[in-house]
């Protein structure tokens, strides 16, 4: 750890006011370039699976700058109110649905010991804040003003708090075969090879991890679970009403709970900021000194940062590749998938997971994990053999490849 007081030359109070500040102002500045990368990531993918571009034009040839024109244009757009909408919750909506998403951050560790406010039930206290979201959702809805909102307003409140029921059962499967609930202590205990990782610990925490991502993803309001957004029946659900700066907090808070509910995905499951392919963690491993400091730990954790990050945004790709593939869901199906199925799977794996760490022998305990890792292994490593000799067939005149040169022009033309 970097001696802040020494290196800055202040008191240890001081010091500790200032790392509170550096932590919101870091943590605030990674959830909105995120987003604004989130947003450009998705138009780009759903452009590729529905066979066009997507962005081009703004920023060059792959539309980089699109989202911060359209940030400018949100920003100077009129913020109207309607006449008969409840003024101050309909203000108060956005930003508390965005302090929800927000302040599962201050618990996030994005590597060894790099966290806001450590805490020892880190995990159920980013469950806990994450769920207070659907308060500004239901505020936005009922202050709106609009039955179309209300109804959004009220699908968006049943769906959260179901849902919220059998991802936090499956947030216990790791929970138990580590002993804690601290997100540090936890992923320090998946230090080492990727069959250290606890998605191949054992049967239960492998079904745990996809039914976990599954709720996660209907948490975030993700197709096919945005009934609370559902365009055909209800305009555009609860945020119908608002434009400008407040309509794009509600974005900024559902790419925010897209990440974080994929953080505790990759620190319970996916070994966290561990690499997988190291005996060691980096922080731990790489050591040199300058003047009198350590700074060896500091370099490792960047490291570490930059995996977190790259493993956070490739789960955030999975929600959206699913999401341009598979068709919305009528909200009946949306609550039976979670109360039918979901929900009872979650607790089977949950005493599943609490027999199989009792009665298990040590041997299959500790064995088992290179079985599964393997199987994963070579299920991956056929998956990239079949991608790169599988011949894709464009339909006539479809679009070109996404990164040939021209190829707007080409599109433009055609």
């Amino acid at each position: 750890m970097i001696d802040l007081p020494r290196l800055l030359g202040i008191s240890p109070a001081l010091a500790d006011w200032v790392a509170a500040v550096l932590s919101v102002v870091l943590l605030l500045t990674f959830v909105a370039v995120s987003a604004i990368f989130f947003i450009w990531l998705e138009r780009k993918v759903a452009g590729r699976i529905q066979d066009r571009l997507g962005p081009t034009r703004v920023g060059g040839k792959f539309g980089w700058l699109q989202t911060i024109a359209d940030g400018v244009k949100l920003l100077v757009k009129e913020d109207l109110i309607p006449t008969s909408a409840d003024q101050m919750l309909f203000r108060l909506g956005p930003y508390i649905a965005f302090c929800g998403a927000f302040t599962a951050f201050l618990a996030l560790p994005f590597a060894n010991g790099w966290v806001a406010k450590p805490l020892s039930i880190g995990v159920f206290f980013m469950l806990a804040v994450m769920s207070t979201e659907v308060f500004g959702i239901i505020l936005a809805g009922y202050g709106s003003g609009s039955k179309w909102a209300l109804f959004g307003g009220m699908r968006e409140a049943a769906q959260m708090v179901s849902y919220e029921v059998p991802m936090a059962l499956c947030v216990l499967v790791p929970v138990i075969v580590a002993g804690s609930m601290d997100l540090v202590h936890i992923t320090n205990r998946q230090t080492g090879f990727f069959w250290e990782w606890y998605v191949f610990r054992n049967p239960f925490t492998f079904a745990a991890f996809w039914t976990y991502f599954c709720c996660a993803t209907a948490q975030c309001k993700r197709a096919p679970f945005d009934l609370a957004e559902a365009e055909s029946e209800l305009v555009a659900g609860f945020h119908t009403e608002y434009s400008g700066l407040r309509w794009s907090f509600f974005f900024m808070a559902e790419y925010g709970a897209m990440f974080a509910v994929s953080g505790i995905a990759i620190l319970l499951f996916l070994g966290g900021w561990n690499t997988g392919l190291l005996p060691y963690d980096l922080s731990d491993w790489i050591h040199f000194t300058v003047g009198g400091q350590d700074w060896g730990a500091f370099l490792g954790n960047v490291i570490n940062v930059v995996v977190f990050i790259l493993k956070g945004w490739l789960l955030v790709f999975v929600m959206m590749w699913v999401r341009w593939t598979l068709p919305r869901l009528r909200i009946d199906q949306v609550m039976m998938t979670c109360l039918k199925y979901l929900l009872p799977i979650s607790c089977v794996l949950l005493l599943g997971v609490s027999l199989w760490q009792v009665a298990m022998p040590v041997v299959v305990l500790n064995d088992l994990k290179y079985v599964l890792s393997v199987s994963c292994a070579v299920v991956v490593v056929w998956l990239g053999w079949k991608l790169v000799t599988t011949q894709s067939k464009l339909p006539a005149g479809g679009v070109p490849p996404m990164w040939a040169p021209g190829n707007h022009k080409a599109a433009a033309r055609n």
